[in-house]
């Protein structure tokens, strides 16, 4: 990875410190730890973790920009969509998970209040005391008027949610299990010690639960022998988890993925594990661990398939880009000055990030959850693709 930045001292420090307590767990589990562990402690490990750090993360300083970090527009066209369930519920509360700057939070919440649909209560779930202090600022500074209408949980309310839940990138960064197809049997991935670094070790035995989820989906796709992929096997028991939390609202999800037809393809033998560095993509997660993002796609059918077993009604799913423009994202647009004006162009430079097949705009997909809730929702009115998960 020599064209890669070197990280200055301070963050190379904090890795091998994480890299350190990693070594430590994995001899003290013999020699091995699923790649699923590996990952939640190169994530999420307190202090020293890639969320848990106080290093930036997003934006151009830091190593991957998010949609509401481009454009604001992105976050007012959310709360379209927001504004019109909360419509619908004659009120109700708002809550994100892992909301990241706080960019998003700030911009949804502007646009509800512009359309005086504002959420009882704003509840932000995030893992890390780093990112939570930068939203507290964030939102005190920028809607001093709104801000003590959020707050900050550990965990999802228990059973009474009503309104909209968010989460914007958040399923990529769950960690994932690592599996091989022999062309028979599903064979989990371990991180072991190989001379004194990480590196990839089949496990001694595949849990029965990676068995189960996956050895299907290889049959069916006709995978061949030698075929590298994940599995989120987080996913259901988190979906359960906020279906038990809501007793009525909808759950709006948007990340990168596939259908699982696409996810699963047999053209894409090794996976779709990826690392973000410095705005630089590559694919080895043992680089600096701490240091760099570890991501994985969405099997949007998978998400379907648990919403489903958890009580949802999978009520949409489309591109980003027909969301956006769904939402009016042209309207806004417009609003921003005249066609020639230097606001203008900015902002449809954006919008072009946003929408663009190339960019964001079929890369990213979003689907609506809904529970005791009958809505056309705004996003999915356009182009409602449901029929291909």
């Amino acid at each position: 990875m020599s064209e890669l930045p070197a990280p200055p001292a301070v963050a190379l420090a904090l890795s091998e410190e994480l890299t350190a307590r990693i070594h430590a767990e994995i001899h003290a589990a013999g020699g091995s730890i699923p790649f699923s562990r590996y990952m939640e402690l190169c994530l999420y490990s307190p202090g020293l973790g890639y969320y848990s750090a106080g290093l930036q993360k997003f934006g151009e300083a830091g190593d991957f920009v998010t949609a509401p970090e481009i454009s604001p527009l992105f976050g007012q066209c959310l709360a379209q969509s927001c504004a019109a369930v909360l419509a619908e519920l004659g009120g109700g509360d708002l809550l994100e998970f892992g909301a990241g700057s706080g960019r998003l939070a700030v911009d949804v919440l502007s646009a509800l209040a512009q359309l005086q649909q504002l959420p009882g209560t704003c509840y932000i779930i995030e893992r890390s005391a780093d990112l939570r202090e930068r939203q507290q600022v964030l939102l005190a500074g920028t809607l001093p008027d709104v801000a003590d209408r959020v707050r900050w949980l550990d965990a999802l309310p228990a059973g009474d949610f009503r309104g909209v839940i968010l989460a914007n990138e958040v399923l990529d960064a769950m960690p994932v299990e690592r599996f091989h197809w022999t062309g028979a049997a599903v064979e989990q991935y371990c991180v072991a010690d190989i001379n004194e670094a990480f590196g990839w070790q089949l496990c001694k035995d595949t849990p029965v639960e990676l068995a189960t989820a996956v050895a299907g989906i290889c049959e069916d796709n006709s995978l061949p022998s030698g075929y590298v992929a994940e599995a989120n096997l987080m996913l259901a028991p988190w979906l359960q988890g906020v279906a038990t939390a809501m007793s009525q609202g909808v759950v709006l999800l948007a990340d990168y993925g596939y259908p699982r037809h696409e996810y699963y393809h047999v053209q894409r033998t090794q996976g779709t594990l990826m690392c973000h560095y410095r705005h630089r993509v590559h694919d080895d997660p043992f680089l600096w661990p701490g240091l760099q993002d570890i991501t994985a796609h969405v099997d949007f059918t998978a998400v379907a398939e648990a919403a489903v077993a958890a009580g949802f009604a999978v009520s949409g799913y489309t591109t980003q880009a027909h969301f956006l423009l769904d939402c009016g994202l042209e309207q806004l647009l417009q609003a921003q000055g005249e066609p020639q004006s230097t606001s203008y162009l900015r902002a449809a430079q954006q919008v072009k990030t946003l929408i663009m097949p190339g960019e964001m705009g079929e890369r990213f997909k979003f689907i609506a959850l809904t529970k005791d809730v009958e809505l056309e929702i705004p996003g999915f009115r356009m182009q409602n693709m449901r029929g291909r998960l």
